[in-house]
């Protein structure tokens, strides 16, 4: 996935104008990469469009203007993007419950070694993920994953972990995007 480049970034004041349209569009692009497996997980597939949107949102919200601090978020989030026949996910595990989330999160501890996507060829891969998210006792409810699937987008997403066992397949859009960014790279 090619990365955000400075020059395609907009002053805050600049995108603080733009930002209805270009939220819209964002937003329209976020969809079909939001792919929810089972009850509590959401997977969302980065592309150059939404990194740059994430960029643009800190950016605006912590009036940046310093060169270093806009060269730390470009490569901040550049490294959620996943690169030649990979994909970069942020996970989301979502339990509206604060108690119920709590005794979630540290029974799912060891979720991220749990997640996969399923090919078309049938093959199962797993998710890479950074073991620094996972604490002593918990997992975070965000994940930044990877997802090295060559040139096949996946057809099923899912979690085979023996507290949250569930898979879901994706829709022809959500392949259909999924397999255009690969063949972006």
């Amino acid at each position: 996935m090619r990365p955000v480049r400075r020059d395609e970034l907009l002053d805050y004041v600049t995108y603080d104008e733009k930002r209805f349209s270009i939220r819209a569009d964002v937003m329209a692009q976020k969809e079909p990469r939001r792919i929810h497996v089972g009850e509590h997980l959401t997977f969302l597939f980065e592309n150059t469009t939404t990194i740059r949107y994430q960029i643009q949102e800190m950016m605006r919200v912590e009036r940046m203007v310093r060169e270093a601090d806009i060269s730390h978020e470009l490569e901040t989030y550049n490294g959620l993007l996943g690169g030649p026949g990979e994909l970069g996910v942020t996970l989301l595990v979502e339990v509206e419950d604060p108690v119920e989330r709590d005794a979630k999160l540290r029974a799912w501890r060891d979720l991220p070694s749990h997640l996969y996507a399923r090919l078309a060829d049938g093959r199962v891969v797993r998710f890479r993920y950074d073991a620094g998210q996972v604490g002593d006792d918990r997992v975070s409810s965000v994940q930044y994953l990877k997802l090295e699937v060559g040139r096949q987008a996946p057809v099923a997403l899912g979690c085979d972990h023996p507290q949250l066992r569930v898979e879901t397949p994706l829709t022809p859009a959500q392949r259909k995007v999924l397999d255009d960014d690969l063949k972006a790279d």
